[in-house]
């Protein structure tokens, strides 16, 4: 698509997009705590922009609605559609936004699971089904023939793209595909000019073999945030100081080193099975105005926010409670995705 490139999340949005906890994902033993995370994003992002909430049926629909209700959190700026879905990480099916500058598309990837790690039929019609029923305005949506997950990819906007090869290289997802076939095919739907790739570090417990939105993002074109381990007994160390000294050597269009902002890891938390759990405080999440960070009850949580607070000068950082969602191996990011402005 000439001229048509990546809009990074840094750009001015009309909304979040939320899949609501329901009792058919795997959110059934523990609705309630994690309600009352996407309550409290929720109720932080329509003080600066519209939400759209993918709601299971319509006793689904009604269940939401009276919540937010109750919570105080004002319902005119929420528009509430309906789609089955297998799960909530919207992040991974919900649609790209690539633009011109003047005219918005979206793109809607093959969602597979995670490379078949669960059931995702669901989950893989989502977009279509938002895209029927109006939610995406007069975007036009075309359905994309690549297994991909909004995870597992990040711009600056101006035609650079942060990934993993762990992720994307990977024959579970698109047998045959190389980083030389995956960048020009990059090149060609998205505007990239060259693909980043991250060839070390993953978190224990990541399921979604080294998703970029646990380790490392663009906060501007000029800085990216990352994982820092720097506990040498930390079975994570090895392979996050390898990032580290990766992401160091990686240099802008320009030539410029990059900033580099490390965010520390929280201390070990477990699942309730004893499985480490992958929470990162660089799956924060952007809003008009604002930045959303997942916090976790631990002490280090106050640095990120002060680190993240000292990059985004001209936003809110707002710190959201996430234990209740990464006890599902995911995060604050991975649970939104963002509808550029103009769309809504």
């Amino acid at each position: 698509m000439h001229g048509f490139r990546l809009v990074p999340e840094t750009a001015p949005q009309s909304g979040i997009l939320l899949t609501w906890p329901h009792v058919h994902s795997a959110w059934a033993d523990s609705l309630d705590s994690v309600a009352a995370v996407y309550l409290e994003i929720a109720r932080a992002v329509v003080q600066h922009e519209k939400l759209r909430v993918v709601c299971y049926d319509h006793g689904h629909r009604g269940e939401v609605r009276q919540s937010c209700d109750r919570a105080g959190i004002p319902l005119d700026p929420i528009g509430f559609f309906l789609a089955q879905t297998n799960d909530t990480w919207i992040r991974d099916y919900g649609p790209l936004a690539v633009s011109d500058g003047t005219e918005l598309r979206l793109l809607d990837f093959i969602f597979d699971g995670w490379g078949n790690k669960y059931p995702a039929s669901l989950d893989n019609e989502v977009t279509q089904r938002l895209e029927s029923a109006g939610a995406f305005g007069a975007a036009a949506c075309r359905r994309f023939p690549l297994v991909l997950e909004g995870g597992s990819i990040d711009t600056d906007g101006r035609g650079s793209l942060l990934t993993t090869s762990n992720c994307l290289i990977t024959h579970s997802r698109n047998p045959g595909y190389d980083k030389l076939a995956l960048a020009r095919l990059f090149a060609e739907e998205m505007g990239i000019q060259r693909v980043l790739w991250l060839d070390h570090g993953e978190l224990e417990g990541d399921d979604t073999d080294a998703h970029i939105d646990m380790l490392a993002r663009f906060c501007s074109p000029l800085t990216i945030a990352y994982a820092q381990c720097t506990d040498q007994g930390d079975s994570q160390y090895a392979g996050l100081k390898a990032m580290e000294q990766q992401l160091g050597a990686f240099r802008t269009l320009e030539g410029h080193r990059y900033q580099l902002l490390p965010l520390p890891l929280p201390a070990p938390v477990y699942s309730v099975t004893g499985e480490r759990l992958p929470a990162s405080y660089v799956n924060f999440l952007f809003i008009n105005g604002a930045v959303l960070v997942p916090v976790y009850a631990d002490p280090a949580d106050g640095i990120a926010l002060e680190r993240l607070a000292g990059a985004f000068a001209g936003r809110r950082v707002i710190p959201i409670n996430c234990l209740p969602l990464i006890q599902q191996y995911g995060s604050l990011h991975c649970a939104t995705m963002q509808l550029p402005a103009g769309m809504l």
